[in-house]
């Protein structure tokens, strides 16, 4: 089968061998996957990984090897991690799949990805999609899921004021998200175009170079990955508000921590989230993701895809099976 892979180099492979579903797992035909930074990261020897790259996707269950065959035929998104199942361990006892230290994660970690034609999956971590929802919004329901993962972890009131800084595709996904619930939300970020993706949805903005940073905010989304948006968004939390912490800041760079204990300031790390409130969130059309879009690219133009996703204007590339 076809596939893309990362094995000390990124490359295209037209014979990739095609997997077989072991107990409890499916044989999925992906239909669409999308390309993230993470995908990216890894091609510069983040955990270490080689094998199958992705982990965004929908596609058809073709085969179930199990006695459950109910999904046969059906189109599925799945989370991207599952854990060791063991009677003792707490994370897979809460489902939690995502911090069980067994777990395996679907092109990151000890698990073959989703740029293929084919892959086999545990059946218990497959959802169904929507029939109204076409596969180029079904390939985002795992970085909304994570982004919807904020309102499960905090109880945000109604009357707070949250803002998001940060507007790439983590924190416009996040923006939306947070603003689909009834949120007061404010995306801050450098680029107006991206900006008004969020705008036309409902979502209040503001440019960076405009924008007062003033200690007013109860809930802060740091999602620029750098260590100044770090620095920004500490400045923005008032005092005994929460920092929300959903990009991974890897610096070298000397923070100023102080301001965290003076202003009492919660802060919050938000990684993966479940994928049934997404999906609820794209079957009811409370969120358009057509505009990420930058380009969709058949597999076997994978290479020209991931340079796409490297350039400045780029979103979201998606490749096409």
């Amino acid at each position: 089968m076809k596939a893309v892979v990362f094995d000390n180099g990124l490359k295209f492979d037209n014979n990739y061998p095609k997997p077989i579903p072991q107990k409890g797992e499916a044989l999925i035909k992906v239909t669409m996957a999308g390309i993230c930074n993470t995908d990216y990261e890894i091609t510069k020897g983040y955990m270490g990984y080689k094998g199958v790259l992705g982990h965004e996707f929908v596609g058809i269950v073709e085969e179930i090897n199990g006695e459950d065959k109910s999904l046969v035929g059906k189109r599925v998104v799945a989370e991207i991690s599952w854990g060791c199942n063991n009677p003792d361990c707490e994370w897979c006892a809460k489902k939690n799949y995502r911090h069980c230290p067994n777990r395996h994660t679907i092109g990151i970690w000890r698990k073959d990805g989703c740029f293929a034609e084919y892959l086999t999956l545990p059946t218990n971590i497959l959802f169904e999609v929507p029939e109204n929802v076409p596969d180029e919004q079904a390939v985002f329901v795992e970085p909304l899921a994570a982004a919807c993962e904020i309102t499960e972890q905090l109880h945000i009131e109604p009357m707070q004021k949250v803002v998001v800084l940060g507007d790439g595709k983590l924190g416009l996904t996040t923006a939306l998200a947070l603003h689909s619930v009834n949120l007061d939300v404010l995306l801050v970020g450098k680029h107006q175009n991206k900006l008004e993706i969020a705008k036309n949805q409902g979502v209040k903005t503001a440019l960076l170079q405009d924008f007062v940073v003033e200690k007013k905010y109860d809930v802060v989304v740091e999602a620029t990955g750098t260590a100044g948006g770090f620095e920004t968004s500490i400045a923005l939390t008032k005092p005994r508000g929460v920092l929300v912490l959903k990009s991974t800041v890897a610096t070298g760079k000397e923070l100023n921590l102080a301001p965290i204990v003076i202003d009492e300031i919660t802060v919050l790390g938000s990684r993966c989230g479940q994928f049934p409130p997404a999906l609820r969130l794209l079957e009811n059309n409370q969120i358009d993701f057509k505009p990420f879009i930058s380009g969709i690219y058949s597999i076997d133009d994978a290479i020209k895809a991931f340079d796409r996703n490297k350039e400045k204007d780029s979103l979201k590339v998606l490749l096409k099976m």
